[in-house]
């Protein structure tokens, strides 16, 4: 199969192969096209020229005689194929839809230390748990019913139990989120807390924590806006005050500070961007994670960014119930199956790259890792371990 690879200084039109094959799947000439853009302005309220000029700018685009549309034809593109202008036109920039609202899906991670003796009996009891096949340890889930969203429990074997929500958002501001994020914390915890209760039949010793994973289908925001909108998404409690409880005069609050940062920008030094300029927006930070995928086709995969933050807070959870036992004056008891060698192949697989691993996929890990302190914490889990073997 030979391909026709022309040059950057050859002068002959290209033609766009993407637009072309778009329309003929659909068995559409350039007539029927233009009379579909003339339905879908009607639909949507686009302004449209007469349907001869249509059918000249769809063959100039087709052809290569022009390579940018302009911004009526490229919603009427994108609108009509169901894609985006990078993967139309090959624009590095995103065409951000005029909206109001940012659809966003929610992912919480709530983990808590359980104990592997308790893991095991739960395991062990028949309770449906299927087993977890894009965990690169021994893993089993179960669906858990939830009021506001899909929920999994995960437990692994070391003795970590993690509670996996996701809630479907529309807001049209990161005051919104913030206040929301802040309120169903609180919440989410206790919430956890007591289906663990109920699970174990006693007492959940573990500490929970809460750890976002925010994906943007639908920003409403673009250009300079949508990057400071997306750091601010990654630490939303610099909008919020301390306070024991919320209400709407936290709001308006938040919504003051929003305003200021979105004139003057934001930014954070523990703010982490692993960004794909032209394929999608990533930042990683102590709060948690927010990606936008710009070219779909070419991103990240959003159970890429669930799995490898799974693997993340299950061992920081199991990191950090060894941290309380030493700062309470004991020495951590573990079965010998995972103890500081365990610890040191969880290390070696979160923290060193892999040989089909994407550039994409390293960076958004090497993110993740890096604002958990997870690699500071598994050294420290290491050399704990080891001493306590030794003695």
């Amino acid at each position: 199969m030979s391909m026709d690879i022309r040059t950057s200084t050859d002068k002959r039109h290209v033609p766009n192969a993407v637009l072309i094959r778009l329309r003929e799947e659909q068995g559409w000439g350039r007539p029927r096209l233009a009379k579909q853009f003339e339905l879908i302005g009607r639909r949507h309220g686009i302004p449209i020229p007469e349907p001869a000029a249509m059918e000249k700018q769809i063959y100039r685009l087709e052809t290569g005689r022009t390579l940018r549309p302009t911004p009526m034809y490229a919603k009427l593109y994108c609108l009509t194929f169901q894609r985006t202008t990078t993967e139309l036109f090959g624009d590095l920039e995103p065409e951000v839809p005029v909206g109001t609202t940012c659809a966003t899906r929610s992912h919480k991670f709530i983990p808590a230390f359980v104990g592997a003796d308790l893991a095991s009996a739960l395991a062990a009891d028949g309770q449906q748990w299927s087993d977890v096949d894009d965990q690169w340890t021994q893993c089993w889930r179960q669906a858990v019913e939830h009021p506001t969203g899909s929920c999994q429990l995960y437990l692994w074997p070391f003795g970590v139990a993690l509670f996996h929500l996701i809630e479907e958002l529309t807001h049209d501001s990161m005051s919104h989120l913030a206040v929301w994020r802040r309120i169903s914390y609180e919440e989410n915890m206790q919430w956890a807390h007591d289906q663990l209760k109920v699970l174990t039949g006693g007492n959940v010793a573990g500490q929970h924590y809460v750890l976002s994973l925010y994906w943007v289908d639908k920003p409403a925001w673009q250009g300079n806006d949508l990057h400071t909108a997306l750091r601010l998404m990654c630490i939303p409690r610099v909008l919020v005050p301390r306070l024991d409880n919320y209400d709407e005069s936290c709001l308006a609050s938040a919504a003051l500070v929003e305003r200021a940062l979105f004139e003057s920008g934001f930014d954070h030094p523990e703010l982490v961007d692993f960004s794909m300029r032209g394929i999608s927006f990533g930042y990683a930070s102590w709060s948690g994670v927010v990606y936008h995928p710009i070219a779909r086709d070419r991103a990240l995969r959003e159970e890429e960014l669930v799995s490898c933050e799974l693997s993340v807070q299950a061992a920081w959870a199991y990191c950090d119930h060894l941290r309380q036992q030493v700062e309470q004056g004991d020495d951590p008891v573990v079965p010998a199956e995972f103890g500081w060698r365990f610890l040191r192949a969880i290390r070696s697989r979160l923290t060193t790259e892999r040989p089909q691993e994407t550039s994409q996929h390293r960076s958004m890990r090497d993110a993740v890792v890096q604002t958990s302190g997870l690699d500071r914490h598994l050294t420290q889990a290491v050399e704990i371990l080891r001493d306590c073997n030794r003695m």
